[in-house]
This record gives structure tokens, C-alpha cells and sequence, in this order.
């Protein structure tokens, strides 16, 4: 464990701060089915979307709004996984 300050506050952040490696293995030369898995993990990733959102300067007050959409429709998502399996 690193016993640097930093990396204790670091640690408990999600998403901004944390960097995953995105790998894809190229089997058999299929190079046009890797990029398509490749694309496929970064949207999966949130990564297009992050990327977006950064592009302009968003106000505080739509990113709140924006913030409590996102956490409505994954109520909603889990909600309905719940009533699926029940």
C-alpha cells in the first residue's frame, strides 16, 4: 500500500480520477471486429460521454440537473431488474 497522503483521499474518489486500461485482443487479423469490440467496452466505459460533456462549459445548475436524471433512470433501471427476477 502506498502510505503517500494523497493517495488516501485518491482512493475513495470514483470516476473522474480513476483510469482503467481498456484492452482488446486482435484474434486471427480480424482487425475490424476488435475496433468494433474496442468501441463497443469505451461506450460501456462512459468514456464518449465523458468526453462530450467536457467539450463546453456546463453550468452548475444542469449539472445538477443532469446528475439527479442520471440517478433517476438508474433507479428506474434497477427497479425494473428487480421486478424481472421476482
Amino acid at each position: 500500500m502506498n502510505n503517500h497522503p494523497a493517495s488516501d483521499v485518491r482512493a475513495g474518489r470514483r470516476g473522474r480520477d480513476s483510469l482503467k486500461a481498456i484492452t482488446v485482443k486482435v484474434q486471427d487479423n480480424d482487425l475490424e471486429k476488435a475496433m468494433r469490440i474496442l468501441k463497443k467496452k469505451i461506450q460501456n466505459d462512459g468514456l464518449f460521454k465523458r468526453l462530450k460533456l467536457k467539450k463546453s462549459y456546463e453550468k452548475p445548475s444542469e449539472y445538477r440537473r443532469r446528475k439527479q436524471r442520471e440517478a433517476l433512470r438508474r433507479q428506474r433501471i434497477a427497479a425494473a431488474r428487480r421486478a424481472r427476477y421476482r
